[in-house]
């Protein structure tokens, strides 16, 4: 039975196929606008959550959202140049939370939860907005930047896991994973184990 990854991020699929985590690509369509009020936690877990009920088959699937909070503001993805240029002037020169949502679910057994990172630019210059915008890069992201790209030029301190900030924090979808099917990814770590026991 294959894990589904129920999302089009070629992001999130590389991280999980560089862990070695298996799996097929199965995106989820789902509407996502936030509520009113709704908190960036919330937010997050509930897309997560949305998009793994929209997966189609009885499969095991994995869903994720991401948001980037600055101060008050949520930052979603830009809807246009201009709205990239204002995201960048409110995270330059300061810190901002990253957070995404995860979702497991298998029948009608769900584990949602979340991972937050925290991350400092370095001051900007309207020039380097201007062109970062530019290159456009920020087009599709969360907060309008990918720490992965050329907005790695600005990013002198991460707080957590820096692939959280990539899209998904891999370390803690392999813990969600192994507590929430243990019978599966439990044996695949014993395999492992014995195998690498079995070379020594």
């Amino acid at each position: 039975m294959s894990l589904i990854l129920a999302s089009a991020s070629p992001r999130r699929a590389e991280i999980l196929r560089r862990a070695g985590i298996e799996f097929v690509v199965r995106p989820a369509n789902v509407d996502e606008t936030r509520r009113s009020g709704e908190s960036a936690e919330t937010y997050v877990c509930r897309l997560a959550r949305a998009k793994a009920e929209a997966s189609i088959g009885d499969c095991l699937v994995l869903a994720a959202d991401t948001t980037v909070r600055a101060g008050n503001e949520i930052l979603e993805k830009p809807a246009d140049t201009a709205d990239a240029v204002r995201m960048l002037r409110l995270l330059e020169g300061r810190m901002h939370d990253v957070l995404t949502g995860l979702c497991l679910r298998d029948g009608d057994r769900y584990l949602v939860e979340y991972e937050l990172t925290r991350v400092h630019f370095r001051p900007m210059t309207e020039e380097d907005i201007a062109e970062y915008v530019a290159s456009g890069e920020p087009m599709d992201k969360a907060g309008a930047y990918g720490i992965q790209g050329l907005a790695s030029r600005y990013i002198d301190r991460v707080e957590g896991c820096y692939l959280n900030v990539v899209g998904l924090p891999v370390a803690h979808v392999w813990s969600a994973l192994r507590k929430f099917a243990p019978e599966r990814y439990q044996r695949h770590s014993d395999r492992i184990h014995a195998s690498k026991h079995h070379l020594e």
